[in-house]
């Protein structure tokens, strides 16, 4: 018997075709097609892994042996091609930052949890080794009480990006993580945002957010820095804990020593991928919702909306 879970990948860029290969390689599921609306594109990603290719998405997700999918598109687009695969009654997992505008997120949220599905977003920093055992740590109080949180999250322009910005596209994966750490949403964002080598979005961000005990975390993103640099640095009051996203290296620093846990790199996405398969399952529970997508969506549209207006925004 085939127990595995029939999958697709809805938008075959750089991004859906990595989702595509980890699909193909893992045990729980079978990749059985891919979808773009550029058609050369399609069918290139759908030979590499041997299966069918569409540029219609209506056409593919009529598919019975298709359970679930992948959506790879473009920001703009992600929130329409999520609620096509849901009302096909199929399993999501959606990219960030998984809508252009909150009213879109919650209505793919009533619509998962109205057809009984599992809806997910790509927060993929989660699924980073070092960060749950950070969670850990913050959770057990081996660093003392949690501080602060800095994340540098700096590069050059992708130019895979062409409709949304920095903060959408980048920092909102330190906001999650932010939420993830301090166990809850922020109460106020204060933020500056700029554009110096692009036109239509910003390209720089800093973000402050503030939580109810009055910590708070910091962000910087941008799309101007001749090198890529993904740090994440978690301030208690016994220990600064330190992890490089990229290597995957975790430093912890305390008053006696600088340790470095032996943690093996893993990668991520697969991780991420064989949770959602394993939740659509029900091995195993979300560790990310569709809540966590929307939460994060608010908050970087607030971080906006405090560049723009030069005010402290609260949250509800």
């Amino acid at each position: 018997m085939n127990n595995k879970i029939g999958v697709a990948v809805i938008g075959a860029g750089f991004w859906g075709k990595n989702h595509a290969r980890v699909f193909s390689e893992l045990e729980e599921t079978e990749l059985l097609a891919v979808c773009d609306i550029n058609t050369e594109r399609a069918r290139s990603v759908a030979k590499q892994f041997g299966v069918e290719a569409y540029i219609n998405a209506g056409r593919m997700l009529k598919r019975k042996d298709i359970e679930a999918v992948s959506v790879c598109t473009w920001s703009t687009s992600l929130a329409k091609e999520a609620m096509k695969a849901l009302k096909a009654g199929k399993h999501v997992l959606v990219e960030k930052p998984m809508a252009a505008k909150p009213e879109q997120a919650e209505s793919l949220i009533k619509t998962a949890e109205k057809e009984g599905l599992h809806l997910t977003v790509g927060f993929l920093m989660r699924f980073i080794p070092g960060v749950q055992y950070i969670k850990k740590a913050v959770e057990n109080k081996k660093i003392g009480e949690l501080v602060c949180a800095t994340a540098k999250r700096v590069s050059q322009w992708p130019e895979r990006i062409g409709d949304i910005g920095v903060v959408k596209d980048l920092a909102i994966h330190d906001i999650d993580i932010a939420r993830y750490l301090f166990g809850g949403d922020p109460v106020a964002v204060y933020a500056k945002t700029g554009n110096m080598r692009h036109k239509l979005f910003e390209d720089y961000a800093h973000i402050m957010l503030t939580f109810e005990s009055g910590k708070n975390a910091f962000i910087e993103s941008n799309w101007l820095t001749p090198y890529k640099t993904r740090i994440l640095t978690v301030t208690g009051s016994e220990a600064i804990m330190k992890l490089d996203y990229i290597t995957q290296e975790l430093t912890i620093e305390t008053a006696e020593e600088t340790v470095q846990p032996r943690i093996p790199w893993q990668e991520p996405l697969k991780l991420e991928l064989q949770h959602f398969a394993n939740c659509i399952l029900g091995k195993e529970k979300p560790l990310i919702t569709g809540e966590d997508g929307l939460r994060a969506l608010k908050i970087a549209e607030a971080a906006l909306k405090s560049s723009r207006k030069g005010v402290l925004v609260r949250l509800k």
